[in-house]
C-alpha cells in the first residue's frame, strides 16, 4: 500500500496537482483521486485545465512576489536616499545660515574699513598738505639761512676790517710817548680783539 506522499507524487507526475493542494486530503482520498481519475477522461481534463491555471496563477504570484520584493527594497533604497537627502538639505541649511552670518559679518568689516580707509585718506591728505607747507617752510628757512650765511660772513668782515683800522690806529697812538695814553689804549684794543 502506497503513503499519502507516494500519493500526492503520483498526482504530481501524472496528472500536475501540486502538493500544496493535495495535502488537504486523506491518503484514502489521495487514492481515490487517481482512482476517478484514471477512470474519468473529462474529470482528468478539468483537473489538468485547473492544474494549468493553478501554475500560471502560480507563476504570477512569484512575477507579483518578486516584482513586489524589489519594489519594496526599491522603497527601503528610496526611504534611505530620502532620509540621507534630508540630512544634507539639514546640513546645507545649517551651512547656509552660517555663510549669511559671515556675509553680513564681512559686510560690516568692509563697511568699518571702508570707513578707516576714509579716514586714512583724509589724514593722509592732511599730512600731505602739512610736509607740502613744511617743505615751503623748509626751503624758506633754508633760503634765510643762506641769507644769514652770507650777512654773518659780510657782519665778520666788516668786524675784522673795523679790528684791522682799529688795530693800525691804537698802533700808531701807541708810538706816542705818553704811558698813560698807552695803557688805557692796549686795554680798549684787548677788549676789542674779545
Amino acid at each position: 500500500m502506497a503513503s499519502k506522499s507516494e500519493l500526492q507524487s503520483q498526482l504530481k507526475a501524472q496528472y500536475n496537482i501540486n502538493k500544496n493542494i493535495s495535502d488537504s486530503l486523506s491518503r484514502d482520498e489521495c487514492a481515490d483521486l487517481i482512482e476517478t481519475l484514471s477512470l474519468e477522461t473529462g474529470m482528468s481534463k478539468l483537473i489538468a485545465a485547473y492544474a494549468e491555471k493553478n501554475a500560471a496563477l502560480g507563476r504570477n504570484n512569484a512575477t507579483i512576489g518578486g516584482d513586489r520584493s524589489r519594489a519594496k527594497k526599491k522603497l527601503e533604497m528610496l526611504q534611505t536616499e530620502y532620509a540621507a537627502l534630508e540630512a544634507s538639505i539639514d546640513t546645507l541649511e545649517g551651512a547656509n545660515q552660517a555663510l549669511a552670518s559671515r556675509k553680513q559679518q564681512l559686510e560690516t568689516d568692509r563697511i568699518t574699513l571702508s570707513a578707516e580707509v576714509q579716514k586714512i585718506t583724509a589724514e593722509n591728505t592732511a599730512l600731505e598738505t602739512q610736509v607740502t607747507n613744511l617743505n615751503l617752510f623748509a626751503d624758506e628757512l633754508t633760503d634765510v639761512n643762506d641769507e644769514l650765511k652770507k650777512e654773518n660772513k659780510a657782519l665778520k668782515n666788516l668786524i675784522d676790517m673795523i679790528r684791522l683800522k682799529l688795530a693800525k690806529d691804537v698802533k700808531q697812538l701807541l708810538n706816542y710817548e705818553d704811558s698813560e695814553i698807552r695803557k688805557a689804549l692796549v686795554k680798549v684794543f684787548k677788549s676789542t680783539l674779545g
